[in-house]
């Protein structure tokens, strides 16, 4: 709830959610500075001291802006700037700000049925949910177990693989990153120091393989995965169909189904972590579905809940099976598959199908990549720009240099993130309904950017 004493400002109408920035004042404004030193007395200190670290190595100046209200690709903060979003809280808004679906099935929920007694009297809706969510994998019988993360679905994935093969051993990934949960911590390629105060307190079990970029890293990729599987320990290979915090890295098409034979050869489980590529984000409903990749379990987080939070892990009936025990084992907690979320899932998944949106996310996805591509020079420190759908990765010469960009593209008001293993790429995950005019504009703003 604002305080009292700091008055918030007529911010530019959001209107339809497809305007262009509107900069009042250059960010951080006043208002967000000041909002800033309260934030910073009561938050965790791991984030300023990240700001801090951040703005040593670019030099730039790293202090937030401090948002008010969002419509569609637009957000406003508290100063009465108004951006493009094209972070769409870190890809988790598929349908954007305050979408109307949602917005409206939430408030339906909210006066029939806001909390039930979760795997105890289950709501209505929770049912339905399952059995949406159940016809997103291909296999036998598929079942669905609910969670209020993506943590929580990765979670709930490692948990059920080793329940199924009775292996604890994992293979995951350099440059992955599944979540800061003491599961998904164990496999996180993305950076070492998330782990490395924690690493006692880990499954020591987990073997690092490349994450390839071409067709010759996937090879190595293959051969290093399948000599962990020979310790024969191994429960369960988990992977991002394309790398996302890691710098949209999109892997040659045969590497997943190569990955998924090696493991069932070894008689382990393939974990899918759809939780950023999954529901249109990629340009499919599941990236590892459109190649084709016979996996056992899928994860799905971020956007599921059109910004609620609420996770799922779906497996056929013959591996969720188990978890059927002598001995009650079960993974759940208050909230998980609450109605109000539930509500959410199922009027995003409807809006998905209505709206054909995967399909549009590979198509303007596609477009908007040729679009930087022709509007940012090499000489400007661009490596490269890749992705599939509108998950976009623009990768710079240096941490540095991305950081600066992130910076200098908020002055022109929009929002964009860094990713990578170094930082050094911009990843770009806009709603899968922004208008391709705002697209088009932001390629235009980037380029002034890292020319200027």
């Amino acid at each position: 709830m604002p305080n009292s004493d700091l008055p918030l400002p007529a911010a530019p109408d959001a209107g339809s959610g497809a305007e262009l920035p509107a900069i009042l004042s250059p960010p951080p404004g006043p208002l967000s500075r000041s909002a800033l030193e309260r934030l910073e007395r009561v938050e965790c200190p791991a984030f300023g001291r990240r700001r801090e670290a951040r703005a040593q190595k670019s030099g730039a100046d790293m202090l937030p802006i401090v948002l008010s209200h969002g419509r569609g690709a637009n957000v406003c903060d508290v100063d009465g700037n108004r951006y493009v979003d094209l972070c769409a809280g870190f890809g988790a808004l598929l349908l954007g700000h305050a979408a109307a679906p949602v917005r409206r099935a939430a408030e339906e929920q909210l006066s029939r049925l806001t909390l039930a007694l979760g795997d105890v009297y289950s709501a209505d809706v929770k049912i339905t949910l399952l059995e949406r969510l159940a016809a997103l994998h291909p296999g036998p019988s598929p079942m669905a177990l609910l969670g209020q993360s993506g943590s929580d679905a990765i979670t709930a994935a490692v948990k059920t693989a080793a329940l199924a093969t009775g292996r604890p051993g994992l293979v995951a990934f350099e440059g992955a990153y599944h979540g800061l949960g003491y599961a998904p911590l164990a496999a996180c390629g993305l950076r070492e120091s998330y782990r490395a105060p924690f690493a006692e307190q880990l499954n020591r079990r987990v073997t690092f393989a490349p994450y390839p970029r071409d067709e010759a890293g996937a090879a190595r990729s293959v051969d290093a995965v399948e000599l962990a599987l020979r310790r024969g320990d191994v429960g369960a290979v988990l992977l991002e169909p394309i790398l996302g915090r890691g710098g949209c890295v999109v892997p040659p098409d045969a590497f997943l189904p190569a990955v998924c034979e090696a493991a069932h050869r070894h008689g382990a489980l393939v974990i899918a972590d759809e939780i950023w590529t999954g529901l249109g984000r990629s340009g499919a409903m599941t990236r590892t579905g459109e190649l084709g990749a016979p996996v056992d379990i899928l994860c799905f987080g971020k956007g599921l809940g059109g910004g609620l939070p609420i996770s799922a892990c779906v497996a056929p009936e013959p591996i969720m099976r188990a978890w059927a025990r002598e001995g009650e084992v079960v993974h759940t907690s208050t909230h998980s598959g609450s109605p109000l979320a539930s509500s959410a899932a199922l009027a995003t998944l409807d809006a998905l199908d209505e709206g054909r949106l995967a399909a549009r996310s590979r198509d303007v996805g596609a477009r908007f990549q040729a679009t930087l591509r022709e509007a940012l020079p090499r000489r400007a420190g661009v490596v490269d720009v890749r992705g599939a759908g509108l998950m976009v990765g623009v990768e710079l010469e240096s941490a540095e240099m991305g950081l600066r960009a992130m910076r200098g593209m908020l002055a022109e008001g929009y929002l964009v993130l860094t990713g990578g293993v170094r930082g050094e790429t911009l990843t770009l995950t806009p709603a899968l309904t922004i208008p391709e005019a705002l697209l088009s504009a932001a390629a235009g703003a980037l380029a002034r950017v890292l020319t200027a």
